[in-house]
């Protein structure tokens, strides 16, 4: 597994998690951007979330809407079976402990 892989898994384990944690249970393509890189020192493009947000959508695990210039990442009752452990989703680290 190359560096870039473990990050874009990392940072999609992270964002499943910031989206449970949020009580709309989503979260803009920029306000995820800029959570990534205050929080975590993941320094990517906007664009780069996006296919983030795209690869977590193929998995089901989110829903995106697009909203003018960026889009909006909702978590699934997928996502949200990753995040308590109950399922498995390839492309996306695993959370040390269930989260729900």
């Amino acid at each position: 597994m190359g560096g870039e892989t473990a990050i874009e898994q990392e940072a999609r384990l992270i964002i499943l998690r910031e989206l449970h944690a949020q009580s709309n249970r989503s979260m803009t393509s920029s306000a995820v951007r800029n959570f990534l890189l205050n929080d975590f020192l993941i320094n990517r493009s906007r664009g780069w979330v996006e296919d983030q947000f795209e690869f977590l959508a193929e998995r089901k695990a989110v829903r995106i809407t697009a909203a003018g210039s960026v889009k909006i990442a909702t978590i699934t009752p997928r996502g949200l079976e990753h995040l308590a452990l109950q399922t498995f989703i390839s492309g996306v680290d695993s959370p040390s402990e269930p989260v729900l």
